[in-house]
């Protein structure tokens, strides 16, 4: 089953975001906490959306995204953040459930693209994102401006 993330789900999507940083090999990365997590959810302004996966009554799987917006194409899109499926869980059709369910929403939504990373040694997820039909956007380096050097270019 399908659904929404609700303000009572903050803990098991905590646990999932640690979950997959111990996968991703950075299991002390995770510096998001309850309260911040519900803000960006749940809050007067939210950021990201979630959804999660049960299976036999219990959360399995979750997916966060927020949107994004083309230029080009001067439409909205989605930013997958994270998607994490328990190991197992995994290769049971739960991951193309949530894309599937992505995939309408954009459409529904008239959005241009839904987009994500992966990390280059997951050849698991790759093959499973190329079954779906994504391609990689090898002509793009990602990018990213943070801890330090954030601060340091933010200073007034």
């Amino acid at each position: 089953m399908l659904r929404a993330a609700t303000p009572a789900d903050v803990p098991v999507l905590l646990a999932f975001i640690q979950e997959l940083a111990v996968f991703e090999r950075e299991p002390d990365a995770v510096k998001a906490t309850p309260a911040l997590l519900h803000e960006a959810l749940f809050g007067d302004e939210p950021r990201a959306e979630a959804l999660l996966v049960e299976i036999d009554g219990a959360p399995q799987a979750m997916v966060i995204w927020y949107r994004s917006f083309s230029t080009w194409t001067g439409r909205p899109g989605f930013y997958v953040e994270d998607v994490y499926v328990r190991p197992a869980y995994r290769g049971h059709s739960v991951g193309q459930a949530m894309f599937r369910h992505l995939a309408q929403r954009a459409v529904a939504q008239g959005c241009a693209r839904v987009e994500w990373s992966v990390l280059a040694w997951n050849e698991p997820a790759i093959k499973f994102y190329e079954g779906l039909g994504a391609a990689p956007q090898s002509d793009w380096h990602r990018y990213r401006l943070a801890g330090e050097a954030l601060a340091e270019l933010g200073k007034s």
